[in-house]
């Protein structure tokens, strides 16, 4: 079983385009700020919203395409949907609400109940069967759900913020759990999400939505190594600059300029992780090839170390320690010098 999906969807002035794909037993993670259109992506999928453009096609059977107008209806696609809240008919237990598909797939009600229970059992709610949604907690709610959408069998599995309406504690027990359930789920899975922890935990492959358009998609690591946007370089915590490199050196579009021995000709993104980032009250004499003038624009104190903005040509943020902003005297509007070794500096092609 395969996913390949290219969609345009146009809701007045917002315009998606999104192409993704998928293998059996894979789970790709749509990540990206609010607004970027994850949801739509999701709605498409399941045929709730029509295309402008392009197909859905899961395995061998068309579920969508623009062209040819197939449409298959939400309810006749193979699919399960956990929706954000859930939506839970509140006036049936879990148990038939999980029974609930099933039943309208044609399977007797006995056997519908049947494998109810075994998708409560397997999503560790059989407990509370008999409650119905307003007598369940949040994470019990989405344990429901999430058997509920599985309970039919579905060839794609698509998930819309599973965890976000669950408090902290609640969310890592559950987000473990969902783990495991979809590493056993033999279709293929797309889920919707912002937070990065989410993302990474549940994901085999990430793709990264901004303003209606994929800026970038693969693994983890090849997504936290080379960030192609400013929102996913805040998401891993790195500086991310563009500008053009040549003979060793980039011209950044902000100002200012970086000596790098990894600079190839042409655009590029300049990587520089906080940590790299040296700051000093004088101009530093050491052997480091990018120094420049900035001054303070805010503190952002976390645990053991402090992210400090600079603001200067150019402007990033620097890691440094509790100690060391006693020691510089660290504070808005001072006046510091900031180093990166050139070594330091990751630089790959636009």
């Amino acid at each position: 079983m395969s996913l390949r999906a290219a969609v345009r969807v146009r809701l007045g002035a917002f315009e998606l385009r999104a192409t993704v794909d998928g293998a059996a037993g894979e789970t790709i993670a749509v990540l990206g700020p609010n607004g970027a259109g994850k949801t739509t992506l999701l709605r498409a999928l399941a045929g709730l919203v029509p295309l402008a453009d392009g197909h859905v096609v899961l395995g061998s059977t068309v579920l969508e395409d623009a062209t040819t107008d197939v449409h298959v209806p939400p309810e006749r696609r193979p699919i399960g949907v956990v929706f954000q809240d859930y939506l839970l008919f509140p006036h049936l237990s879990a148990l038939e609400n999980v029974a609930f598909g099933p039943r309208c797939k044609g399977l007797a009600a006995a056997d519908a109940r049947a494998r109810a229970r075994e998708w409560l059992a397997r999503t560790r709610i059989a407990e509370r069967a008999a409650a119905r949604p307003a007598e369940l907690s949040g994470g019990q709610a989405q344990r429901v759900a999430l058997a509920r959408a599985l309970a039919v069998t579905p060839e794609l599995l698509l998930l819309d913020e599973p965890l976000a309406a669950l408090d902290v504690g609640t969310r890592a027990e559950i987000r473990r759990d969902l783990h495991a359930v979809l590493r056993a789920f033999g279709g293929v899975c797309v889920l919707v999400t912002h937070e990065p922890l989410d993302a990474l935990t549940l994901g085999h492959r990430l793709v990264v939505l901004e303003q209606g358009r994929i800026v970038q998609s693969g693994s983890a690591a090849e997504i936290t190594a080379r960030p192609r946007s400013r929102w996913v370089a805040d998401l891993v915590g790195v500086n991310l600059l563009a500008g053009d490199a040549e003979r060793g050196r980039v011209r950044l579009e902000g100002g200012g300029t970086l000596d790098t021995p990894d600079a190839d000709a042409g655009p590029v993104f300049v990587v520089v992780h906080p940590r790299a980032v040296v700051l000093h009250r004088e101009r530093p004499q050491g052997t480091a090839r990018n120094v420049w003038p900035a001054r303070i624009d805010f503190l952002d104190v976390g645990g053991a170390r402090v992210r400090v903005r600079v603001a200067g040509t150019p402007s990033v943020v620097a890691e440094v320690t509790p100690a060391a902003v006693a020691e510089l005297a660290l504070g808005p509007g001072v006046a510091v010098w900031v180093a990166v070794k050139a070594t330091e500096i990751a630089v790959y092609p636009r």
